[in-house]
């Protein structure tokens, strides 16, 4: 899923942000414990326990209190799904969350929109908030599209006069037809979710909560799915965004939540959080794999992390870590690899990324074995004005779907086009074309 151009990094609102205002969400001490039943009756018993344990206490029964709770622990644990978590979020910025499955992404939304209540700290909202949580789930079945949308919109807060004025524009974006008016289960799965993203969306929020929503419907739904949010964005609204698509937090967001265990282990720039995601996953996978006794643990290096035995020794572009260059130059990259004889199936990944951090093209590179590799890859830089940068990725892969990243950097080296080519072409690079023109002389 790509994400409209002009994202925000370069997008006029950034200068909605006012130091000075209050936050639209601030987010205190917040955390959510679980019990886990070992069976139906311990959920009986165990509050009974608990009660019990706490009297004892009171009057001094030490031992007997202590063997109370100890029983109602060990029938029912405690699982605390997110830890001290605190942040704030001001009109017009953009925080993405990530993390692994299980880490407390979903369960952190939750507490926030108000799905969930939460065991300790608070969270403080400052205005309207839309979710893009659950999408349809509360629709009911029996009704037709366009009277859900009614009762839908009215539950979340929208008035009669501001359904009215925009439920064309609600109907047209879902784009379902004449399905609008036949009852929801005879609905597919996507048209559901479909009219759901076109409600919420329309809501005009001060706050909008995104949990994987924007991979609704098919892949031209979700490039207007992601312009309606972009859209949203540029009026000030505060975006709390909580994905797998890292592109997408580069993409729309200014600062990145590093989540694990339900505690926040990084806040900063999406790069470098992600940068520290991408690190700890890898160490996590080498270990579960056994290939850390092989190839040694990861280190951070600049700009990402590497092995000791695979690694990027060196890198230019026209002999130097950037480069200034007019469109249609040749660009020339120098790099410098260690690769032991150890790694068996040796691989370098070169890409090349805009200023957003979005993939434009990439190649595959077979390495030959050897302590000291060297690589030198030539191009043209026929692309758009702006800067652009490398990313290089080391692996042992053996085939398309069997690899380990053992060495990743992003960043260095990189350069910036100077010329403005948009007479030549549009987009960020031409691609060969065959175009032919005529005229009919009607006389």
């Amino acid at each position: 899923m790509v994400p409209p151009q002009g994202g925000l990094p370069d997008n006029p609102r950034m200068e909605v942000l006012v130091s000075g205002a209050a936050p639209i969400l601030s987010v205190h001490g917040l955390g959510k414990t679980y019990r886990l039943w070992r069976s139906p009756r311990s959920r009986l018993w165990v509050p009974i326990a608990l009660r019990a344990a706490r009297l004892a206490q009171r009057l001094g029964w030490w031992t007997a209190s202590a063997r109370l709770e100890s029983s109602a622990t060990a029938a029912a644990p405690s699982f605390e799904a997110l830890k001290g978590v605190a942040f704030t979020l001001r009109r017009g910025e953009a925080l993405g969350v990530i993390g692994a499955n299980g880490s407390g992404k979903s369960t952190l939304l939750q507490l926030v929109a108000g799905v969930l209540q939460a065991s300790e700290g608070h969270v403080d909202v400052n205005g309207r908030v839309a979710a893009l949580l659950e999408l349809g789930s509360g629709f009911n079945p029996e009704m037709t599209g366009r009277e859900n949308v009614a009762i839908n919109a009215a539950i979340l807060g929208m008035s009669p006069r501001d359904l009215q004025d925009r439920f064309a524009s609600i109907i047209e974006f879902a784009d379902i037809g004449t399905h609008i008016d036949q009852p929801v289960k005879t609905y597919s799965s996507g048209m559901a979710v479909r009219l759901a993203f076109a409600v919420q969306a329309h809501l005009d929020p001060d706050l909008l909560i995104v949990d994987e929503a924007l991979a609704v419907g098919d892949a031209a739904f979700q490039a207007k799915a992601m312009a309606k949010v972009d859209e949203i964005l540029q009026r000030g609204t505060a975006l709390l965004f909580v994905g797998h698509d890292l592109n997408v937090v580069k993409a729309f967001c200014h600062r990145a939540l590093l989540l694990e265990r339900g505690q926040v282990v990084k806040d900063g720039l999406p790069d470098e959080v992600i940068t520290e995601y991408l690190y700890r996953s890898h160490q996590q996978n080498l270990v579960s794999l056994g290939y850390e006794a092989r190839a040694g643990a990861l280190a951070r290096v600049e700009d990402g992390f590497a092995t000791e035995r695979m690694r990027v020794e060196g890198c230019t572009i026209n002999g130097s870590s950037h480069a200034t260059l007019r469109c249609g130059d040749e660009i020339d990259v120098s790099l410098h690899l260690r690769v032991d004889g150890d790694v068996a199936n040796p691989l370098l990944i070169f890409d090349l990324m805009d200023a957003r951090g979005l993939q434009l093209t990439g190649r595959r590179i077979r390495l030959p074995k050897g302590d000291r590799v060297d690589v030198r890859i030539r191009l043209l830089a026929e692309f758009q004005k702006g800067v652009y940068r490398c990313r290089l990725r080391l692996l042992d892969s053996a085939d398309l779907n069997q690899h380990i990243v053992l060495a990743r950097q992003e960043g260095t080296p990189s350069f910036e086009v100077v010329d403005d080519s948009r007479e030549r072409f549009t987009g960020i690079f031409p691609v060969t074309m065959r175009v032919e023109v005529g005229a009919k002389d009607e006389g």
